[in-house]
């Protein structure tokens, strides 16, 4: 495979940080650039880390691939506004940015039930975003929409969610009986799903956890 430069946008969440540990180990991979309100705690020399405003992005450099990690929850962000300009606005202004540097692929991280039609805010803002970017003139995208996602909250300095506990809980119990598109899924699972498939994607391909959770295996 060709040497590769990626900008990755969200780096220090629980996805994002397993898909930057895969594009440092990665003998591909000549540069990464990080897009953040904060610096990753990793160091590497391949890694350079941009503190940015997402609402008024800098001209991105040259790269050849994208990774969208951004997200957070209406509790975290404080509203549905707060919410939107993070998951939505900020990831297709780095989309759009990115283009401008010259990137072809791209991968995101969505979500299940994600769906521009929903009645339910999260999953509609979620959808949006899919369909915005459908739009953009990429030769390649990836769309992860995993299920809860399980991951080491402490190492990022999060608190353990309640509702991914429950989730942990019942899928040990009950997981013959939940389909495999919605059993919690580990966030390097996705990671892995999406460094696997980036690099060759050629058109719009979406991931369900089932199909996330193989390709990560």
């Amino acid at each position: 495979m060709k040497q590769r430069t990626v900008i990755l946008a969200g780096a220090t969440g629980l996805v994002g940080r397993e898909i930057l540990q895969g594009l440092l180990a990665d003998p591909s991979v000549t540069a990464v650039h990080s897009l953040g309100r904060r610096a990753p705690a990793t160091q590497h020399p391949k890694l350079s880390a941009h503190i940015v405003d997402f609402a008024a992005l800098p001209p991105l450099p040259p790269a050849d691939e994208l990774y969208l990690a951004l997200g957070t929850t209406i509790k975290v962000a404080g509203s549905q506004a707060a919410f939107r300009a993070i998951d939505y606005d900020a990831n297709l202004n780095v989309a759009k940015a990115a283009l401008a540097a010259g990137v072809k692929r791209m991968g995101l991280v969505s979500a299940v039930g994600a769906d521009a039609r929903s009645k339910i805010f999260y999953n509609r803002v979620k959808g949006e975003l899919e369909d915005a970017l459908t739009q953009l003139p990429f030769e390649g995208l990836v769309i992860a929409r995993p299920s809860l996602l399980v991951g080491d909250r402490e190492v990022l300095g999060q608190p353990k969610r309640s509702g991914e506990v429950i989730g942990e809980v019942m899928a040990r119990v009950l997981g013959f009986l939940i389909p495999a598109n919605y059993k919690p899924i580990l966030a390097s699972a996705v990671a892995q799903a999406l460094l696997g498939s980036v690099p060759s994607i050629r058109a719009r391909r979406v991931l369900l956890s089932g199909k996330l959770r193989g390709a990560g295996a």
